[in-house]
């Protein structure tokens, strides 16, 4: 019977998710090559290809895509078991967009502490810009945002054109209000916003403007529960995400004419390194995706 490396099989798992062998170094505290070094080493011991590389693009083979859900669960029955050994409580200390969350948090939490029961999580919700910055200070170990695509440019010219955040997914916004909302005839649209900075508002208020639709703010919010009541209410409308916004609320882009908004990229920022943390991490992306 073949017995696995772990640490190759780890290596294995972070090139699949950040597409790059490099990236995967940075988060491993290791060398681009070593980490290709495992890499080959795991596939020569298995005796199969597990990406297809080229100068550009690294990418799953087919073989690599059947290994890699298994791979996973090898990894994390080795990290709990370790984990179900030790006392001390590991922290992590994570910034979330509420323009992300949606109204599954409870059970991502439950999820997560599920997965690690030692890994303390120390989650902070907010507008993304603020998130960012307190990244950027090392204030927080990561981020998940939400970036419209200027931002996610002028983020990449900072960083001398290497974008420095993982692309989760794109997901699209939307005019949402009450179903009986109807916009009050020869007035501003009325908006309901989150305070500035918040690159969403940045973004819908543009969109009005090259539409040369006048606006006014009718309810500013903290928060997202507070814009979420504001639109079930009928104040106003405001430009969301569907997971952000509250259940009885539709789509009323088309039915008034409102310009198309621009589709809004979910972005993580990491520097963990910690192999166990950064696995809860992966996991909390991917449960953002599927939602």
């Amino acid at each position: 019977m073949k017995v696995l490396d772990l640490d190759a099989v780890r290596a294995f798992v972070h090139v699949a998710d950040l597409r790059s062998f490099t990236r995967a170094a940075d988060l491993l505290g290791t060398t681009q090559s070593a980490v290709s070094l495992k890499v080959k080493r795991l596939e020569a011991h298995i005796g199969k290809a597990l990406f297809e590389r080229t100068p550009r693009l690294v990418r799953l083979s087919a073989a690599g895509g059947a290994f890699l859900d298994a791979a996973r669960d090898l990894l994390r029955a080795h990290d709990r078991a370790l984990g179900s050994l030790g006392t001390e409580k590991r922290r992590l200390k994570v910034g979330l967009s509420e323009h992300v969350a949606g109204h599954d948090l409870a059970a991502l939490v439950a999820s997560l502490h599920r997965h690690d029961p030692r890994l303390l999580i120390e989650m902070h919700l907010g507008s993304s810009i603020p998130l960012v910055t307190r990244f950027d200070e090392r204030l927080l170990d990561a981020v998940i945002v939400r970036h419209e695509p200027d931002e996610v440019a002028a983020r990449a010219a900072h960083a001398d054109g290497a974008f420095d955040g993982e692309k989760l997914f794109v997901e699209p916004l939307a005019w949402l209000a009450a179903p009986d909302w109807v916009p009050p005839a020869g007035e501003p649209l009325p908006l309901a916003v989150l305070s500035a900075p918040c690159g969403v508002r940045a973004a819908a208020v543009r969109a009005l403007e090259q539409a040369s639709i006048s606006w006014e703010e009718t309810f500013v919010g903290g928060g997202m529960a507070a814009i979420g009541a504001a639109i079930s209410a009928g104040l106003a409308v405001s430009a969301l995400a569907r997971r952000a916004a509250p259940p009885n609320v539709v789509d009323v882009g088309e039915k008034f004419g409102l310009p198309p908004l621009p589709e809004s990229h979910v972005v993580m920022y990491s520097r963990v390194r910690d192999p166990r943390s950064a696995d809860a991490l992966r996991m909390l992306a991917k449960s953002l995706s599927r939602a």
